[in-house]
């Protein structure tokens, strides 16, 4: 397994993150857990998680199955970076949900029941919270600091400007403020280029993937679809349908310089500036490995150039929309 920092962070973490969302929902609690030890088998430090996984009536159900596994003892705990997120409502109660103060210590003390830990490596704001201002978020998180129940903090689903808010207003509090922003990036989605990704660089951020196959159709969908493996369906299938023609090059190339698509489209990300780590989540061992594997693959500059050209980006971003 590669390392590397988060962001301007001393805090090593693996190339690669377990994404947790499927335990619960799609994957039951023993697979879940067996997947969690291949994760560390494989040298995956880094764990992502929500308070609201698990859905609906749900709710915390994925921290409670990441909690169950910890208190396996082993070293589970001490071995694995965790990282959750709030902002989401957990009741229908006022107060439930978002970045107040309030909410900010409730669901911090939540989760850390249901993780059964006593600190959050990585506490996450899910969304920007457009009704509280970042100096009652900022103390905030200022106090789970100094009480060590969190150690770092990072965002998600940040516009640019939004991390230039939270970070000059941490600045002039004396406060590290983010050190990581999660995103959708993929090489069908990169309008993060536009302007997060360049913030992200600016602050020292680390810019963690998520969706790193775009919901499987970076994954081969052509050639499942013909063997009668996977067929899209919803939206995905509405943007194969818009995108198949891009698509379809895109295997061919993956086809023709032997690697696998989900393979290709993970290198991919691991060349971008500023990512730390795609989120990749497995329902199966299976899966676990074959994104893993992605990890041998070096990409040329020729084949960098052949993505580009299938898959347009923004290279002169943030002035892309001028230039």
């Amino acid at each position: 397994m590669e390392y590397t920092h988060l962001g301007r962070t001393g805090l090593s973490v693996s190339r690669l993150c377990l994404g947790t969302m499927n335990f619960g929902p799609h994957t039951v609690e023993a697979d879940a857990h067996r997947i969690m030890d291949a994760a560390h088998g494989h040298g995956i430090n880094f764990f992502d998680t929500a308070n609201v996984y698990g859905w609906g009536e749900n709710k915390g159900l994925t921290e409670t199955i990441i909690g169950n596994w910890f208190a396996k003892g082993g070293g589970r705990r001490e071995k694995t970076v965790i990282a959750t997120k709030l902002y989401g409502d957990m009741g229908d109660w006022p107060n439930e949900g978002k970045l107040s103060a309030l909410n900010i210590r409730r669901a911090v003390d939540a989760s850390l029941r249901r993780l059964q830990t006593d600190h959050i490596d990585l506490y996450q704001m899910h969304h920007i919270d457009r009704d509280t201002p970042w100096d009652e978020i900022w103390q905030a998180m200022e106090v789970l600091t100094l009480q060590g129940k969190i150690i770092y903090v990072g965002s998600s689903n940040f516009a640019g400007w939004h991390l230039a808010q939270a970070q000059e207003t941490a600045k002039a509090r004396n406060f590290l403020g983010l050190t990581s922003e999660q995103s959708l990036y993929n090489l069908i989605e990169r309008s993060v280029e536009l302007e997060v990704a360049p913030a992200a660089q600016h602050y020292g951020l680390g810019l963690i993937p998520w969706s790193p196959l775009h919901g499987g159709l970076l994954g081969g969908v052509l050639r499942k679809e013909r063997e009668g493996v996977r067929r899209a369906s919803g939206r995905a299938l509405d943007t194969l349908n818009e995108r198949r023609e891009q698509i379809q090059s895109y295997e061919d190339l993956c086809e023709e310089i032997g690697h696998e698509p989900g393979d290709v489209a993970l290198a991919w990300l691991h060349t971008r500036p500023a990512v730390t780590a795609p989120i990749i989540g497995p329902r199966t061992e299976e899966q676990l490995d074959a994104a893993v594997r992605s990890l041998d693959v070096e990409l040329d500059a020729k084949t960098l150039e052949r993505l580009d050209a299938i898959f347009p980006g923004h290279r002169t971003a943030p002035e892309h929309y001028a230039w």
